[in-house]
């Protein structure tokens, strides 16, 4: 595996991701320091790591700057990157739904014109259409579900983890989009050029699910 490079996204995926790691015996002490490095080393299995923002995850792997990366299931249909996505790594489960008031149900139903808040735009523009819908979509940054207290939309689409932010603001979950969770992904020509040990490190990591 030597030389193999990994893009971590930052936060409670990259701590599972290493934890799963550990496992397999590959480890970097580094990452549990105070250091300002950017990109840390196992420097006995000669595997590097950095971290980076989840949406910028599917970018360095697709374009080589890491040969593998983890990142959440929503940041792939919404990113729609050239990669291979090899593994569901069972970590992170969330799922991304539609949610309102409880009246928003029947609104889906109506087929009328109502306006969508999210902060995935292309997930909830796939979804709609599937439904032949096709709603205004409003993209945010910040919290979603503040959108339809404020009339701003009449839904949202939105990772929805313990659901208890929607409950305690009135909102209920309308429907479910897709399960979510952490998943490994690959570049394609670190694939063919370096198939045996990336497969055989995507075997360790499997077998250690």
């Amino acid at each position: 595996m030597s030389g193999l490079t990994i893009a971590l996204t930052k936060g409670r995926l990259a701590s599972r991701t290493m934890s799963l790691l550990e496992n397999i015996g590959i480890h970097c002490e580094e990452m549990y320091t105070d250091t300002r490095k950017l990109v840390l080393e196992d420097e006995g299995a000669g595997v590097k790591f950095f971290l980076a923002k989840a949406g910028d995850v599917p970018t360095y792997v697709e374009y080589g700057a890491a040969d593998l990366g983890v990142v959440g299931k929503d940041v792939l249909l919404e990113e729609k990157k050239d990669i291979y996505e090899v593994l569901d790594l069972k970590f992170g489960k969330c799922r991304m739904a539609v949610a309102g008031f409880p009246e928003g149900k029947q609104l889906l139903r109506s087929g009328a014109d109502f306006k969508v808040a999210t902060k995935y735009p292309e997930i909830a523009r796939e979804y709609f259409l599937k439904r032949h819908q096709m709603p205004e979509i409003l993209k945010l940054g910040g919290s979603i579900e503040l959108a339809p207290i404020v009339g701003l939309a009449d839904v949202i689409v939105d990772i929805v983890e313990t659901g208890s932010t929607l409950k305690e603001n009135g909102l209920v979950v309308l429907d479910t989009v897709c399960p979510v969770s952490a998943r490994l992904v690959v570049n394609k020509a670190s694939m063919k050029i370096r198939h045996e040990e990336i497969s055989d490190l995507i075997r360790r990591i499997g077998s250690s699910l």
